[in-house]
């Protein structure tokens, strides 16, 4: 299966209090992050994951958590990414586009206004915005066929690209 998510920020004590995330500390958002991800995500999927997957952590507490991550891992960089052991990685990019069952996809860290086949029906895939659940409800209302794949607006887990189909309608 396909995967996305972002904006984890794993070790930013911050964004607790910033997005009103339900956790005591940076630790317990920590295990829950990883926990959630590891629960959704085997070890033979696919996952990409559009920035900000750490934050306020050292290169090397950082690779230690993404080494414990499952999946095969592409990372769409995001304005809080270091310099990842790029081994830890299928392979690192800024955008990317993907085809899925003749869905075309375009994934970027930032939300776009405009993507490739955004008039026949491409998806655009981003974080960065940390939105809510409701973001996405109203962009598929509206008609826009852009999603937040961040963990604030998909209950702190990866979501698939078989559920994203499904939400626009395919």
């Amino acid at each position: 299966m396909i995967y996305f998510t972002s904006v984890l920020h794993f070790g930013h004590r911050g964004i607790i209090d910033m997005k009103k995330r339900p956790f005591r500390n940076v630790d317990e958002m920590n295990h829950c992050l990883l926990a959630n991800f590891n629960a959704v995500v085997h070890r033979n999927d696919t996952v990409y994951i559009l920035g900000d997957l750490c934050h306020h952590m050292t290169v090397d507490a950082a690779n230690a958590i993404i080494s414990r991550m499952n999946g095969r891992k592409y990372l769409l960089k995001g304005n809080h990414d270091k310099n990842y052991n790029p081994d830890l990685f299928c392979e690192i990019r800024d955008l990317m586009t993907l085809s899925y069952n003749g869905q075309e996809f375009t994934l970027m860290h930032y939300p776009m206004l405009s993507w490739p086949k955004i008039h026949q029906g491409g998806i655009h895939l981003h974080g960065h915005i940390h939105e809510s659940a409701e973001y996405n409800l109203k962009n598929r209302a509206e008609g826009i066929r852009r999603y937040d794949v961040g963990v604030d607006a998909n209950f702190f887990c990866p979501v698939s690209v078989k559920s994203i189909s499904e939400f626009f309608g395919g």
